[in-house]
């Protein structure tokens, strides 16, 4: 599952004291679960029968306990060689505990069977950041009564939220092996895990669809989906490999999915364990409360991922094509070998995210996998602002805290810098021996470990400690001089060791003499240390982590020359953007100029925007030739993320006029470019040619777009465009509603009070009982945008205010 986007965080610079949450005991095992389920629609129920063949896991057991969340139970049986056999059960609307009729002994498996229905609906409403629901399963548009959906239905299990809709024993540290028969509508498709091994037409026209897998999983791995969907297949060594997409996107679904087959190739080499399950399915669904998610044998989506042709050109790496080998990933590490408990997520997140930096390295190159990389340390380090945590962690007080930062991008770049420490080869023989011993198996960390440790001969405990199981990262100031021959280099530990540990660090520091580079391998293990290397002159530059390859904060001097030294002859991508970075505010400086106009023609997109970004405002050394050099870019780059940022940098220059590269902009074949060109119009007035431009695009059906469109009339439109914000309302997806709604309050300050009833109505309504709090907490902002205009409001969202449970909200609110 992909990480939960960082929308909120509520400071908790050191967590408080948590309880302990050991591995679930394993009283009873689970062996097959076989389903046969049908939907009851108008209620949202889901009407089930499931026969759970058990055994004990060493212990006689005399009672079977599974975890049933919000059934009615309306039969349990004991099968066996005679007639079924009726067993006493109570329930708690939680937990069923099933009085056996005997002691079963251990290596004896035994079978119930257990008539419910199951209410997801009726539950009490949960999620987190991470997960933003906990129901389970999910009816999407049911009664066909919204004109712009789908009808479908989906599940969505992590953590522990498949038993919301079938008896189970829910925790990671259980396998099964399964079987669901689903009954549904002809006209709809069906996916589950495993094979599709029957498909019967019913009489009353219905269609019962049974697919079985059998190789086990963990019981938060199952899933089922149904409805109206386009499947492209496609395969990988004979097995299916299928993509489930929205009729509208079949063309298009290749373009989307379709480098599948080369991950599962490449994933399979590099580990030396092919990929293990009997096929590989992807489907994207509607109104989805995650990211993606890691269903053994069929990867759940959510219906972003999906695009036209022309949509695709925006979607950069990170949003897409990372989520699908983040998910693939999962099934060696998640799926294949599965975390025993939730304290150690990161043995399945911290690796599907560092899948993402492997494919970029392997498939577009080292700038593109150091991309990854800054990001991914940049979102640790924002999060560990307010939260330091160990990546495996015994304490926490929900199984939803792991969910964060640090079980992914901070395990990611922990795993890279392990692959460092090891070696290449050593790191993957000894992922293959950790997938081999282990598989289909739940592990601890003491597992990654070992198996490493078994591999390379070296005793790794000082790392697994210092990385996994201590809080933090290492701060570091450097420093260096040059004097009698030799450079002197010194490293400070500045981070407060009081909760996080003196590092030992192995890095590379490189030493310039002219132009010829010479790397030094040091080892740091004190708060303060010094490190002497031999140079014949002053080094035109001395460059620390040399391949960018610490997760830490790095307070490096240097000189403004020797930056200028280490942008012209750097090793990547990332050194070229800390030097673009560290100048950027001395653009007025002649060398510095000649630096940012020398990013602009890089071969790579990111350094081209970088720049750019820097040079919002400028007016140094030859402004003029620079803006005409942004107003190229701004047309005929390309990259569509580069052209975007070009008409936001030209938006920044207060006093030109780039009307005509604006309206160029809203002809671009990139909805991106479109947006920015939009937003840069907001800032200046618009001829009437012009709005009758951007009123051409109000059907567009690109909901970034429509945001984009929302922010300029909240600037700049009339009453006019009140129905047309009521018009596209249902159009925007949730994250789109966060932007969308807010803008649509400021457009209503300058209505007349006794015009905005309608469009408040609906901000109230949404801040109040709006189930996706990211949506409540924009209406809430759109209120609070109108209230200078209309006092009244003030009462109105202190209610709403005093309302709402969700503690994120309540803590938003408060600061607001």
């Amino acid at each position: 599952m992909p990480p939960p986007a960082p929308v909120i965080t509520v400071p908790a610079w050191l967590p408080p004291d948590a309880p302990y949450q050991p591995a679930a005991p394993q009283l009873t095992d689970l062996v097959d679960t076989k389903l046969d389920v049908r939907f009851d629609y108008a209620h949202q129920y889901l009407l089930g029968t499931a026969t759970l063949t058990v055994h004990a896991h060493f212990y006689p057991q005399r009672a079977l306990v599974l975890n049933a969340k919000g059934f009615d139970i309306k039969s349990v049986q004991l099968l066996g060689s005679a007639s079924p056999k009726t067993l006493p059960y109570t329930y708690d609307g939680r937990q069923l505990t099933i009085a056996l009729d005997r002691a079963y002994p251990r290596g004896q498996n035994y079978q119930v069977r257990i008539g419910y229905v199951a209410k997801p609906n009726e539950l009490p409403a949960g999620g987190s950041a991470a997960i933003t629901s906990d129901k389970g399963l999910y009816f999407i548009n049911p009664l066909g009564k919204e004109p712009t959906k789908p009808r479908q239905i989906w599940t969505q299990g992590e953590t522990q939220s498949n038993s919301c809709w079938f008896p189970t024993i829910d925790h990671p540290n259980q396998r099964m092996t399964q079987e669901i028969a689903l009954t549904v509508e002809d006209k709809f498709k069906t996916l589950s895990n495993g094979l599709l091994v029957s498909s019967r037409k019913n009489a009353d026209g219905t269609r019962t669809d049974t697919w079985r897998q059998g190789l086990s999983a963990a019981p938060y791995l199952t899933m089922l989906a149904v409805g109206d969907f386009a499947v492209v297949p496609d395969t990988w060594r004979g097995k299916a490999v299928d993509y489930y997409v929205e009729p509208r996107y079949a063309g298009t679904a290749k373009a989307i999915f379709g480098h599948t087959p080369e991950m599962m190739e490449f994933f399979s080499k590099k580990l030396g364990v092919d990929f293990p399950w009997e096929k590989y399915a992807q489907i994207a669904v509607r109104d989805y409360v995650s990211g993606a998610m890691e269903n053994t044998t069929a990867t759940v989506h959510g219906a972003a991922i999906q695009g036209t042709r022309r949509e695709l050109l925006d979607m950069p790496y990170e949003t897409s094509e990372s989520v699908i080998a983040h998910e693939l990933f999962h099934h060696w590490f998640g799926d294949l070998v599965t975390c025993e408990a939730w304290s150690n997520l990161p043995l399945n997140e911290s690796f599907a995210n560092y899948a993402q930096y492997l494919w970029a390295e392997h498939e577009y190159g080292p700038d593109q996998a150091a991309l990854v990389q800054q990001q991914d340390l940049a979102h640790y380090l924002e999060e560990a602002e307010a939260k330091r945590v160990p990546l495996i962690r015994p304490h926490y007080e929900n199984r939803e805290d792991m969910f964060d930062r640090h079980s992914y991008e901070k395990g990611g770049r922990v795993l890279h810098m392990l692959r460092q420490q090891v070696g290449d080869d050593a790191f993957f023989a000894s992922l293959n021996r950790y997938l081999t011993q282990n598989k289909f198996s739940a592990v601890d960390i003491s597992r990654l470990r070992v198996a490493f440790e078994e591999t390379t001969g070296e005793d790794l405990g000082w790392f697994f400690d210092q990385w996994f199981m201590q809080r933090g990262h290492p701060e570091l100031k450097v420093t260096h001089t040059y004097a009698n021959g030799q450079v002197l280099l010194r490293v400070q530990q500045v981070q407060d060791t009081l909760f996080q540990p003196v590092y030992r660090l192995p890095t590379t520091v490189t030493v310039w003499q002219k132009e010829k580079p010479l790397d030094h391998r040091i080892l740091i293990t004190k708060a303060d240390q010094t490190f002497a290397f031999p140079a014949a002159e002053t080094p035109p530059l001395v460059k620390f982590d040399s391949e960018g390859q610490l997760l830490a904060q790095l307070d490096e001097q240097r000189t403004q020359e020797e930056l200028l030294f280490q942008f012209y002859h750097a090793k990547g991508y990332l050194q070229k953007y800390e030097v673009l970075d560290e100048l950027q505010n001395k653009t007025t400086d002649f060398a510095v100029s000649g630096l940012m106009r020398n990013a602009l023609q890089d071969k790579f997109f990111a350094i081209r925007r970088a720049a750019l970004d820097h040079l919002r405002g400028y007016h140094g050394p030859t402004a003029n030739t620079v803006r005409s050099e942004i107003q190229r870019l701004a047309t005929t780059d390309p990259s569509s993320a580069v052209r975007a940022q070009a008409l936001i940098t030209l938006a920044s220059f207060s006093n030109e006029n780039f009307l005509t590269t604006y309206q160029a902009a809203l002809r671009d074949s990139s909805y991106l470019v479109e947006a920015a060109a939009v937003e840069a119009l907001a800032k200046m007035p618009t001829p009437a040619t012009v709005r009758s431009q951007l009123a051409a695009l109000e059907t567009t059906p690109n909901t970034g777009l429509v945001v984009a469109l929302a922010s300029y009339y909240a600037q700049r439109g009339t009453i006019d465009q009140y129905t047309w914000y009521l018009r596209r309302l249902p159009d925007l997806t949730d994250n789109d509603l966060y932007a969308y709604l807010p803008a649509f309050g400021t457009f209503m300050v300058q209505m007349p009070v006794i015009e905005r009833e309608r469009g408040l109505q609906i901000l109230e309504d949404m801040a109040r009982r709006h189930p996706q709090y990211i949506v409540r907490l924009g209406a809430y902002r759109g209120l609070l945008n109108l209230m200078p205009s209309q006092p009244d409001l003030k009462s109105k969202l202190l209610d709403i205010k005093t309302k709402e449970t969700d503690e994120r909200l309540k803590a938003f609110y408060n600061l607001m």
